[in-house]
């Protein structure tokens, strides 16, 4: 150790350099002391440089040089000796280590901080430690799979709209394990009690919201002709999107059960307003906000007020959006829940009503959304900052991987970006998603939950058409008839896994029951979540669409799953979060953990879809008992609570009025008791936060665009 000094030295210059100042700083001083008696080829001779004299000559350079060095390493090597007298088993005499004990302490050293580095930089999970070390506006390139290393930035052109509010965007909306939609939640301000209008009244001011924005965006429209002309998407429904008479059936009975739909969303709203006011969520029993301050109840809430005429309470909703919703400091927030709740809450407004408001803040939101995509495969993380664009893993997800049920629920939002906004990489984002999922290998025809978005391989072998996968499956179909049925590439992809999941997945109860189970790694566990209950809708609304000798079976099984998640709804007649049927259970939830009930609508989404597909009477039935069941358990003094055991009649309440219930719950009901041509499913499909998003009818906007021109030239 002692005799290799040239190779410790030769490691540690910032040691030598640093001492060798320290030299030259003494030299100084001394000149200083001595100045008068020295010349100034002494201090030459000495090596001390003054401002106005070239250095001394090489080989006097080297001399003093090496006279630090050897001064710096002695210095080294006394505070080591220092150190090392102090560990167990050293003598205290002096250096008691030999050569190879030092080697192989360093060579720990050494090893320790290289591990405790990697750990840092390059586990799956690690963006989050990095945002220690890293800016906050950095963004890593994007290489996306397809071939395309698009910069996010280099893709966005923003539309010309002046006026738009940038938005801003808190944490508060985290997505539980096997849970699609979480709660989220909001605080109080004033209380406003509208009184009922007459219903001619709410169309009339409907015609005039309706007729105004027409004018905004016909006239946006003959400044830019590659803006989205919602003129036009109008003329191309087949049907007006509230109906002849805003969906009023004729039978007595049943409108008046649609009344009472109605009177719930008024109700559930007015507390809302009047105790959580911008916050994400009621909470009924202590008349406070849950946490977040983005609206997620007003946002979600905007589509159905409308259709229910409630036009009063839609504006407040409106007002908020223009005035409140704002989306550019920083926050963290679910991918999947921003892009189901928000965008497709603001598309879904935007299309109803056209106002360009709705729009331009959802395009906006679009934008903040795609750093997400910045993997190596283009599959995103499922969590996003969206004032730096910062994105990672839930912590919770395996080896930091993204969910199937996140990353496939994207495609509808996103391709009505691309089309409201003319910018493709909406649409390329979410094709490339499709392109690798048809490219890797998949376990017997099934889709598992966790993909790792760096390597794009499946991190564990889990298949769940309930929380974790269940949406992927359905914006196939949707995606499939939200094209006109021109996308055929997920139609295959649908019907193909429709039928890994009858033949791997489907069974049947002792009871006779039919029920989806889930598959880890090749075992069946024999539980159905209250998630996947709207599979029977799915499968319903498919079925005319598969092979001609499997249509029926399709709406037979479609019928089958809906009857089973009705049996699961006892005693109260609502639903738990998981029901078992295994060890004598049929569709009950054997665990404590499983029995509570938080407003969820899958159930209630299959009654709506099989009731338009077939109008068998009884799925207005059940969704009257249901509304029933809401009614006797659920409503407290200032809105709507889950509960936490169903199979109890004396509840305890979970203190939570889920946006969702706003969103998904009461609107499902109110088209339950309403005519089909109220949103009809001609014209519209619904994401999966029910939020209605047009059919795009691309040769209907290109004949009009070219008749248009004929008529103009």
């Amino acid at each position: 150790f002692a005799r290799d000094k040239t190779r410790l030295l030769s490691c540690h210059p910032a040691i030598c350099f640093a001492r060798r100042v320290d030299a030259s700083e003494r030299g100084k001083e001394e000149e200083g002391k001595t100045g008068a008696r020295r010349s100034a080829s002494d201090r030459r001779a000495a090596g001390i440089h003054t401002r106005s004299r070239a250095p001394a000559a090489p080989a006097q350079a080297l001399t003093t040089s090496a006279r630090d060095s050897e001064t710096c390493f002695k210095e080294l090597v006394i505070k080591l000796s220092m150190v090392f007298r102090k560990l167990p088993g050293v003598s205290a005499s002096g250096m008691g280590l030999r050569l190879s004990q030092k080697f192989m302490f360093l060579l720990f050293l050494s090893g320790l901080v290289t591990l405790c580095f990697g750990a840092l930089f390059f586990l799956p999970d690690s963006v989050r430690l990095k945002r220690i070390f890293l800016s906050k506006t950095e963004i890593q390139p994007v290489t996306v799979g397809s071939g395309s290393e698009n910069d996010v930035r280099e893709h966005l052109k923003r539309p010309k709209d002046q006026g738009m509010t940038s938005a801003k965007v808190e944490a508060g909306i985290k997505l539980k394990s096997q849970s699609r939609k979480p709660p989220v939640s909001y605080e109080a301000t004033e209380v406003r009690l509208a009184g009922g209008k007459a219903q001619e009244d709410l169309n009339l001011s409907r015609s005039k919201t309706e007729s105004a924005s027409e004018k905004v965006t016909s006239s946006n429209h003959g400044a830019n002709s590659d803006t989205f002309s919602y003129k036009k998407f109008r003329r191309c429904l087949f049907k007006p999107p509230l109906g002849r008479d805003s969906g009023r059936p004729a039978d007595p009975q049943t409108n008046e059960r649609r009344e009472k739909v109605k009177e719930m969303m008024k109700f559930a709203w007015d507390n809302y307003k009047r105790y959580a006011w911008g916050k994400n969520e009621l909470r009924p029993l202590t008349r406070n906000g849950h946490i977040g301050n983005i609206g997620a109840s007003v946002v979600d809430s905007l589509d159905t007020l409308y259709i229910m005429g409630l036009m009063d309470e839609y504006n407040d909703a409106k007002e908020w959006v223009k005035t409140s919703l704002d989306l550019n400091s920083n926050g963290e927030a679910s991918l999947f829940e921003v892009n189901i709740r928000y965008v497709g809450g603001l598309l879904s407004a935007y299309y109803l009503t056209g106002e360009e408001l709705f729009k331009n803040k959802a395009v906006e939101l679009g934008e903040k959304l795609l750093p997400a995509f910045n993997t190596p495969t283009g599959i995103p993380r499922g969590v996003i900052n969206l004032g730096s664009g910062t994105s990672w893993s839930w912590g919770w997800a395996s080896a930091g991987s993204s969910i199937l049920a996140e990353f496939g629920t994207l495609h509808l939002e996103f391709v009505h970006l691309t089309e409201l906004s003319s910018n493709p990489v909406y649409t390329e984002k979410v094709m490339n998603i499709r392109k690798l999922l048809n490219k890797i290998e998949k376990p017997h025809g099934l889709y598992p939950n966790f993909l790792s978005p760096v390597s794009g391989n499946w991190v564990q072998h889990h298949v769940s058409i309930g929380g974790l996968g269940d949406s992927f499956y359905e914006y196939l179909i949707k995606s499939y008839l939200m094209s006109d049925k021109t996308d055929d590439d997920a139609k295959k992809m649908y019907y193909t896994a429709l039928e890994a999941i009858e033949a791997n997945l489907v069974q049947k109860s002792p009871g006779g029951l039919t029920y989806m189970a889930e598959w880890r790694g090749g075992i069946l566990d024999h539980k159905m979540g209250h998630l996947a209950c709207f599979s029977g809708g799915m499968i319903g609304i498919g079925a005319d669409d598969g092979a001609a000798e499997k249509r029926q079976h399709y709406l037979d099984l479609a019928a089958e799953i809906t009857h089973t998640c009705h049996e699961s709804y006892t005693p109260t007649k609502l639903g738990p979060e998981a029901f078992r049927f295994d060890s004598g259970a049929e569709a009950t939830a054997t665990r404590l953990s499983d029995r509570y009930y938080i407003l969820r609508p899958e159930v209630i989404e299959s009654y709506m879809y099989m009731w338009r597909l077939t109008h068998d009477p009884k799925y207005r039935e059940w969704g009257w008992e249901a509304v029933e069941a809401l009614e006797q358990h659920c409503r407290v003094e200032s809105g709507f609570s889950g509960i936490r055991d169903v199979y109890t009649t004396s509840v305890s309440h979970d203190n939570m009025q889920q946006s969702f219930f706003l969103s998904e719950t009461l609107k499902y009901l109110y088209l339950l008791f309403s005519d089909d041509d109220l949103l009809s499913l001609e014209d519209w499909v619904f994401n999966t936060e029910a939020h209605p998003l047009p059919i795009i009818r691309n040769s209907c906007l290109q004949d009009d665009a070219t008749q248009e021109k004929t008529v103009s030239e």
